[in-house]
């Protein structure tokens, strides 16, 4: 008998900012709105109950949050890199293990270092500095 211990859910509110952080503070910077609503419709980031491998376990939270705080961090400095070759293994690392757990990460480091700056361009999909309409 194994015994293992469920996420909790924090734990599971944490992994839904980290993916909602993906995609409007991270998706914006690289790619167009267009690219971003095809990201959404091929579910990236959005396991089906189907496809699911993560069992809500507390290892399981663990290892998800980990990568998803990685990819964050790596796509921040993307740019900035001296090591490619390092970041890109981690980046890999990183995306197979969301895609072994059924979050699906279809995007390629290539893809994001190649990427023409969305700098000062307006989307949709960044967070408003505030909810008030003035």
């Amino acid at each position: 008998m194994k015994v293992v211990v469920a996420s909790t859910d924090e734990q599971e509110n944490h992994i839904a900012e980290l993916v909602d952080q993906l995609y409007t503070d991270i998706f914006p910077r690289f790619f167009p709105d267009d690219e971003i609503v095809e990201l959404k419709k091929l579910k990236v980031l959005q396991p089906q109950a189907s496809d699911q491998i993560y069992n809500a376990t507390l290892k399981d939270a663990f290892q998800i949050i980990s990568s998803l705080q990685a990819l964050i961090a790596l796509l921040d400095l993307i740019h900035d890199c001296k090591h490619e070759d390092e970041y890109k293994e981690m980046f890999e690392r990183n995306t197979q293990n969301l895609n072994d757990y059924g979050y699906f990460f279809p995007l390629t480091f290539s893809q994001f270092k190649n990427a023409e700056s969305q700098a000062g361009q307006f989307s949709q999909f960044i967070r408003p500095a505030n909810h008030f309409i003035i």
